[in-house]
């Protein structure tokens, strides 16, 4: 109950800001399901995929998708997720941890700066 739980909550954010899986699933993976830093992020990608394809099909039939921005995003970010699941298999689960800490504070420096 707990795990579906957390899925409708992130589902949900993911849904309203576009963002979340990530973000929110990683944490809540870490520390309330107790998985390991990398199988918590191996994890949230897999759960992602499914929340991203029924928000992309509800934002189409809206119409708030720019499909050829879209189009171009989406064959950088394949190659981005290859080069990011083969590195993940490097790096130390502290410095995922920092790295991740480090993307939080820009991001949300810049969502108050803008």
């Amino acid at each position: 109950m707990k795990n579906l739980l957390i899925g409708i909550i992130v589902g949900i954010i993911s849904g309203l800001f576009a963002s979340g899986g990530g973000l929110i699933l990683v944490p809540l993976y870490t520390y309330v399901v107790k998985l390991n830093e990398k199988d918590a992020r191996a994890t949230s990608i897999f759960c992602i995929l499914p929340m991203v394809i029924i928000t992309a099909i509800v934002y189409s039939k809206n119409d708030f998708i720019d499909l050829e921005l879209g189009i171009k995003c989406a064959i950088g970010g394949i190659l981005g997720g290859i080069i990011g699941g083969k590195l993940l298999n490097k790096v130390k689960d502290r410095y995922l941890k920092i790295i991740f800490i480090l993307f939080l504070l820009y991001a949300g420096i810049n969502i108050i700066v803008r």
